[in-house]
């Protein structure tokens, strides 16, 4: 039904003029869920994600539209992969009319996986963040993080005990900054080959066997963690700089165990990361 009344234009306060003279580095909308279709290499699904973005705000503006924030998620796109996030920033930039912003995205990701002896498939969750910025004088950067779950068994434990060594979950998360698209699998891979053992939704004993055994024969302390990630970092030439955080959950203490690399690679411009 149309409205038979006529509106008044109302006044847009945002964009009066303000006399303090002090920008804004930031201002925006912080910790928004909304639903997100992912494109993942070989295959689309749909996840909640929780968003926050922002743009910088002249000295002379009073305040941003809030409302076209919402308005530019609402619009219909493509599923988002890194180079959409990108054209989702820039597009943000835009109907914002600011030079500079940055938008971050947090997601699950559930990912099939394949018992190593039964076969047996199953899904695993991988909490995965995206990051992107675009800076006053308009260069993009782009970092991802995953957090995997892995399993990790103590070296001194194995070798001062005459059977058994405790082991605990572990989790791995790793953050880079990169010069091209990666695919997240591909750093949640790297997490996972540098554990004691990876883990799975779904086991069947005789895959039960294979992973203990795997992770008794392949013990690491978070220092090992760490600094084997931080070695198959250093050989992949899309990374510019990463930190790595691991966190033992240990099983015979009631406190965490904890160890971090960050780095910059030399060929690369020293940037800073925050966490």
């Amino acid at each position: 039904m149309n409205n038979i009344f006529k509106v008044a234009p109302l006044p847009d306060t945002q964009s009066i003029m303000d006399t303090r003279e002090i920008k804004i580095d930031q201002v925006g909308i912080k910790d928004i869920r909304y639903p997100i279709s992912i494109s993942l290499e070989d295959t689309t699904f749909q996840t909640i994600a929780t968003l926050s973005m922002t743009v910088g705000l002249p000295a002379h503006e009073k305040g941003t539209h809030m409302s076209r924030f919402i308005e530019l998620l609402e619009l219909e796109r493509k599923a988002l992969d890194q180079t959409q996030f990108k054209i989702l920033i820039f597009e943000m930039l835009d109907k914002l009319g600011a030079t500079h912003g940055e938008i971050q995205m947090e997601f699950p990701a559930f990912l099939t996986k394949t018992a190593p002896i039964s076969g047996v498939k199953s899904k695993l969750d991988y909490d995965v963040s995206w990051l992107g910025s675009v800076s006053e004088i308009g260069e993009y950067t782009f970092y991802m993080s995953v957090k995997v779950p892995v399993t990790s068994l103590c070296p001194c434990s194995k070798e001062i005990s005459e059977y058994g060594a405790h082991n605990q979950r572990s989790i791995l998360c790793i953050k880079v900054e990169l010069d091209d698209e990666m695919p997240m699998r591909h750093l949640i891979s790297i997490a996972e080959k540098n554990a004691s053992c990876e883990i799975y939704g779904l086991l069947k004993r005789p895959d039960e066997k294979y992973v203990t055994e795997r992770a008794y024969d392949n013990p690491k302390f978070v220092e090992d963690l760490v600094r084997d990630i931080a070695l198959s970092l250093n050989s992949e030439k899309k990374i510019k700089s990463y930190c790595i955080d691991a966190e033992n959950f240990e099983s015979i203490h009631n406190h965490s165990a904890f160890a971090r690399i960050t780095r910059v690679k030399q060929s690369h411009p020293i940037r800073k990361i925050n966490n």
